[in-house]
């Protein structure tokens, strides 16, 4: 090319309005949109989801408290207490074995607890608790502190504590600083953010999610609902408000929805019923009926939701990463190369959420595998047969996660004005 020709390619620069110079960076092709049409695009597909979530809650909002049809024993006061001493008895003392001594009795052995009760009606009261020394009671030992069950009646006398449980909230206290610790070392301010994120996961739970079923909404509505809240609360307060986040909250959504019509479809293939023994204890104690499928169903987004936001978060990152690292790369590149680091992600969390559902189904399993059956039965009962759909309509989700956001990630990043990380 001659010098003329630069000549008058530098004046068509300037006679279109542009300043000398602008173009000269952008001779591979067009500029790319601007990012706030990016965003504007964005916010016209999420609002209407945010809306309608906001009316979910509204309309579905638990009005009262939950109450239970008969009396298992929850409403029970708890009152803390000390072992003081702990002996070997005979089961005929204290409250087991009481209305005769028979030899069977005799013959077995119990652990007799003296206790300190240190809050209640009677601080510094001692009472004795006889427990059978069988493989299924804990061991308790001079010094442990215990929680026992308030039965009512006279606030001095054993018969009307049961003990039930360690008392463990200094324990786990600690555990929780340690973790928190942990993380604001390594994450700092994005840390303090996520522990804040994990704090109104736990705040939708317990304040709309539990009370919600509980009062006879819909679990599969109330469960895509506040799936709805957290994804949306978790990854804003974690990420920030930008495309970025905007595209990962966008697969979670498309991933979330996939797991609902999979779950709901092999559900009813299978013939789940969802009445294991924990939900028939549940129905026990509401003393009413309740979707037992629905809350298997509700269980199954809850429990994908946090491993989807990994997997999204990670191929919206990976994509942006990319796009920074070289700004030419087109939408086809850029889901090309997110998608190897995608493969591999994806590989380590299928495997992570099948051994979290193993876990914990773990003691079902050992009772199953102790009956003897073939392995075709035993994965076809119900109790093991609702964790295998749940863990493999979870891992559907998973894959089909990542071509989903990274294809959507690669579309906004491509139109979307990347900016150099702050130093």
């Amino acid at each position: 090319m001659s010098a003329v020709d630069n000549r008058v390619g530098r004046h068509r620069h300037r006679g279109s309005g542009e300043p000398a110079g602008v173009g000269h960076g952008h001779r591979h092709g067009p500029a790319p949109p601007s990012s706030p049409r990016v965003k504007l695009l964005l916010a016209a597909v999420l609002l209407p989801l945010a809306l309608t979530t906001l009316v979910g809650l509204w309309l579905t909002w638990p009005g009262g408290q939950p109450r239970s049809g008969v009396d298992v024993g929850f409403g029970q006061r708890p009152v803390r207490g000390e072992v003081l001493a702990a002996t070997s008895a005979p089961c005929t003392s204290g409250g087991v074995g009481a209305g005769g001594t028979t030899p069977a009795a005799t013959a077995k052995k119990c652990t007799s607890l003296r206790v300190l009760l240190t809050d209640g009606d009677s601080p510094g009261v001692q009472i004795q608790q006889v427990l059978p020394d069988e493989p299924s009671t804990p061991h308790f030992a001079v010094g442990d502190h215990v929680v026992l069950a308030y039965t009512g009646g006279n606030p001095s006398d054993a018969g009307s504590y049961q003990i039930q449980d360690f008392q463990r909230g200094t324990s786990m206290l600690w555990l929780a600083a340690l973790f928190a610790a942990a993380v604001l070392v390594l994450g700092r301010w994005r840390g303090l953010a996520s522990l804040a994120a994990l704090g109104f996961s736990f705040l939708v739970l317990v304040t709309y999610l539990f009370p919600a079923i509980l009062t006879g909404e819909s679990p599969v509505i109330v469960g895509v609902l506040a799936a709805s809240v957290i994804m949306f609360g978790v990854l804003y307060l974690t990420h920030g408000v930008s495309a970025q986040t905007s595209a990962a909250v966008l697969g979670t959504v498309l991933s979330l929805a996939l797991i609902g019509v999979l779950g709901s479809a092999f559900s009813a293939a299978t013939q789940l019923t969802g009445l294991d023994d924990d939900t028939a204890r549940l129905i026990g104690v509401l003393g009413h009926g309740i979707d037992a499928r629905g809350l298997l169903l509700a269980g199954m987004v809850i429990g994908a939701l946090g491993v989807l936001d990994d997997v999204t978060v990670t191929q919206t990152s990976s994509v942006w990463e990319l796009r920074r690292a070289n700004p030419e790369l087109g939408v086809r590149a850029l889901y090309t190369a997110a998608l190897r680091i995608g493969r591999d992600h994806i590989s380590s969390a299928v495997n992570t959420l099948a051994l979290a559902y193993t876990g914990a189904a773990l003691p079902v399993l050992l009772i199953f595998s102790l009956s003897g059956q073939d392995f075709g039965t035993l994965v076809s009962a119900q109790d093991i047969a609702q964790e295998v759909v749940r863990a493999l309509v979870g891992s559907i989700g998973l894959v089909a996660a990542v071509p989903i956001t990274t294809a959507i990630a690669a579309l906004v990043a491509r139109h979307d004005e990347i900016e150099p990380h702050p130093e």
